[in-house]
């Protein structure tokens, strides 16, 4: 039996109606490919129709001009409902511009609630058109609403949403490394604040620090590192090792991924190559770079041990044995990069298929947009050519640019050499070949410049 959705229209008057969308739950198990091809619309409570799901998205849109807050989440749950179940690339093409702007009003009007649902959805609706000018125009649009959303309200599930949104727009819509640094940077000042009298400092929650994190982590995998000042790297990275000794587990897992990231894309050794090389200037630019120099050889030592520690951690009262497996896990892998170079190799099943990581940059996407997407994460793997392409990924039962949805300047964007996911994929060809060139990247990373000091 299919899932079915209801759409109860009442109100006070007969020309003003609000619109109230709930699921049925009971048989919310029993959806597939099939799912919600027809539907029943209950109008005062008296009358049903069938109509299809394009005509339940229209209406769940229609239903973002309410004035009722909590028909407007309900609209919203139903819109993501569908994206999860299917990629509504025909309902995008016709009401794109309609359900980015009602989402944008959501953020900047909505509850908590709210908001969460409506930077859920752009996310959503971000991945499901993929790179080209759509894309950009939801960073472009979506930009300022999500930077003053942070500052509304400190919620931590609000600000974890807005922080997705802000991540998964930029990762397919930041078409210059300028523009995904900006976002970057937005993420930081959550955390990191830059201090001035005209600025009020809350200190942000244990959750709130691992989703922007996570989040930067995460936008830090499409950067090149050389792009970056040493300023930045040794703040950032000073920072995420005093998070390594945080009492909160979750802070500790996504500060030691952030630094996994660092370490693979060379940027610790570039620093030190760069204030090592500085020396040679004036006394003063000497003094304060070899000032800076005995500051990260100091903070690669403690890095190493912190890492140490935390891949043998015991288990402390009250500690989930499922979390503390999970760190130890993961830091023993950071341990075995930063000692050997060896990267973790994951592979997951999708559908009879199999993706397969083999870089902590892979690894810290695919987990961010596993998280984002939740159970639905193999359905868009299956179907979103713009995931297939991040991955490398090709189901053997369909042709990547065979799809019906894919339009032929589509095909020519995948296909350019100057589109975003080839010039990813160069990137991550390029780390890769460092890789293989020599297994000691992490070793040297860790131990650069010990010979001559």
């Amino acid at each position: 039996m299919n899932k079915r959705n209801y759409l109860n229209l009442a109100g006070k008057t007969q020309r003003k109606n609000a619109a109230i969308l709930d699921s049925d739950d009971d048989n919310s198990s029993e959806s597939s490919s099939s799912t919600m091809r027809s539907d029943r619309m209950s109008v005062s409570g008296t009358e049903e129709v069938e109509f299809n799901k394009d005509s339940l998205l229209d209406e769940a849109v229609d239903a973002l001009y309410e004035k009722r807050g909590s028909t407007r989440e309900k609209a919203l749950a139903v819109i993501i409902e569908a994206f999860n179940s299917n990629l509504q690339h025909q309902f995008v093409e016709k009401k794109f511009a309609t359900l980015l702007h009602q989402c944008l009003n959501s953020i900047k009007k909505g509850s908590s609630k709210e908001i969460s649902l409506a930077s859920h959805t752009i996310g959503m609706l971000a991945l499901t058109v993929g790179p080209g000018d759509n894309a950009r125009e939801i960073l472009e649009e979506s930009i300022t609403p999500l930077s003053q959303g942070f500052k509304s309200g400190s919620k931590s599930s609000k600000i974890a949403s807005l922080l997705e949104c802000l991540a998964i727009i930029s990762f397919v819509g930041g078409n210059d490394p300028e523009e995904t640094e900006k976002s970057m940077q937005i993420m930081w000042q959550l955390v990191h604040p830059k201090l001035g009298s005209n600025v009020i400092t809350v200190k942000p929650s244990a959750a709130v620090i691992t989703a922007v994190v996570s989040a930067w982590s995460f936008l830090l995998t499409t950067m090149d590192g050389r792009r970056l000042s040493p300023k930045l790297w040794q703040e950032s990275i000073t920072y995420l090792s005093s998070l390594l000794d945080k009492d909160d587990r979750s802070v500790r897992i996504a500060a030691g991924e952030a630094l996994a990231v660092i370490f693979e894309m060379g940027s610790l050794e570039k620093f030190v190559a760069e204030a090592k090389g500085s020396n040679d200037g004036s006394v003063s630019e000497g003094n304060k770079s070899k000032g800076g120099f005995s500051h990260i050889q100091g903070l690669k030592g403690k890095i190493l041990n912190q890492v140490r520690d935390l891949s043998v951690e015991a288990g402390g009262k009250g500690s989930a044995k499922k979390d503390l497996n999970n760190q130890r896990n993961l830091f023993k892998d950071i341990l075995e990069f930063l000692e050997d170079g060896y990267c973790p190799e994951t592979s997951m099943k999708i559908g009879g298929d199999s993706l397969q990581t083999s870089t902590w940059s892979q690894l810290i996407q695919l987990s961010f947009l596993r998280r984002f997407l939740s159970g639905d994460f193999t359905k868009h793997m299956q179907e979103n050519e713009f995931l297939q392409e991040v991955f490398g990924f090709s189901p053997k039962r369909r042709n990547l640019l065979g799809s019906e949805h894919i339009s032929n300047s589509e095909k020519r964007m995948y296909k350019s050499p100057n589109s975003v996911l080839n010039k990813a994929r160069t990137q991550l060809l390029n780390k890769q070949r460092i890789l293989s060139e020599g297994r000691n990247v992490g070793h040297f990373a860790v131990n650069v410049g010990d010979e001559d000091s």
